[in-house]
Order: C-alpha cells, then sequence, then structure tokens
C-alpha cells in the first residue's frame, strides 16, 4: 500500500465514520442533540470533500494507486451507509429508501468487481446518471442530518425530497447498469 496524501485522505474518511455514528451516542447533557446534528453534517461534509480531494490530488499529483483506486469507493460505500443507518434510527430516512441506496451498491460493486474479472469492466464504468445520484445523495445526506430550520428554510424537507430523488436515480443507474451487464451474463457459461 503506497503510503501518499490521497491514500491518508481516504483512511480519513474510513477513521471518521465511527466518529460520526458515535455523535450520536453522546449523552445530550455532554452534546445538545442541535449539536449532534451539526458535529454529525461537518463530520460527514468533511468526509465528502476528502473523497472529491484525494481524486484530484491522485490525479494531479501522478499518486494514482490499485490500492487507491479499490479503497477510495470502499471508503465512500461505508460512509454513506453509515449515514443512512443513522439516519433511519433517527427517523428521518424511511428504511426503504436506505435499503435500496445500500442494496444498489453492494450490487453494482459486485457487478463491477465481475465485469472487471472477465475484462468488460470499462462497460460498468461511472455513468452520467451515476454521478447524478451520488451528488443528489451527497446533498441530501447532510441536509437530513442538520435536521433543524433555518429561517424559512427547511433542510429536512430539502434533504427529504433530494433522497427520494436519489433513490428513484439509484433505481434508474441500476437498470443501466444491468443493461450494459446482461449481454456479457448470457455469453458466459
Amino acid at each position: 500500500m503506497p503510503l501518499n496524501l490521497p491514500n491518508v485522505l481516504t483512511w480519513l474518511r474510513i477513521v471518521l465514520i465511527p466518529m460520526f455514528v458515535g455523535i450520536f451516542y453522546f449523552e445530550t447533557t455532554w452534546v445538545s442533540i442541535p449539536n449532534q446534528n451539526l458535529l454529525a453534517t461537518v463530520i460527514f461534509t468533511t468526509a465528502a470533500v476528502t473523497d472529491w480531494l484525494d481524486g484530484w490530488l491522485a490525479r494531479r499529483l501522478n499518486q494514482m494507486s490499485a490500492f487507491g483506486a479499490f479503497l477510495d469507493p470502499v471508503a465512500d460505500k461505508l460512509m454513506v451507509a453509515a449515514a443512512l443507518i443513522v439516519l433511519v434510527q433517527l427517523e428521518r430516512v424511511d428504511a426503504i429508501i436506505a435499503l435500496i441506496i445500500i442494496g444498489r451498491e453492494i450490487a453494482i460493486s459486485a457487478l463491477r468487481e465481475w465485469m472487471a474479472q472477465i475484462g468488460e469492466a470499462r462497460s460498468v464504468a461511472v455513468s452520467f446518471l451515476g454521478k447524478i445520484k451520488t451528488a443528489s445523495q451527497m446533498l441530501a445526506i447532510p441536509l437530513l442530518l442538520y435536521h433543524d430550520s433555518i429561517g424559512a428554510f427547511s433542510p429536512q424537507r430539502v434533504g427529504t425530497w433530494l433522497i427520494y430523488l436519489a433513490a428513484l436515480l439509484t433505481l434508474a443507474s441500476m437498470a443501466y447498469y444491468l443493461k450494459v451487464a446482461l449481454p456479457q451474463a448470457w455469453k458466459r457459461p
């Protein structure tokens, strides 16, 4: 495993996960619920920014590695899954929405692994639809974590609409990836 700045940032995202979840286990006499929401939002947003930053730095500094390419999506999926599970527990997201998003991530990761094994990895590269889905969920999650109104603005309402959009895009992008992969499945014994 090469120890470079992009990989360190990816490891940082993984280390942030227990901190992120742990925020909600503090006694409210130590950290009030609004402050728990704020801290969780800051931690998640920091992880989202480092996700973008580690990829940019890896390309910019020419520090791309096979290990980094493996670990980066794992860190992303773990953080999103942790956030969705917390949001379900806090009753801010329906369990079915979390199941759709997490289930799709697992299924598409497995599909990409299989396609890579048969030499067809490029055919299931990240699509534009997948990028829109990711943007929608990465905007929705911090809004749902923050939860409290900001004047007339309701992060919960906007976050709920965005997470529903992310779930719909999740299903659409999964259908797209399956459509691309199924011909390969029929060719293989």
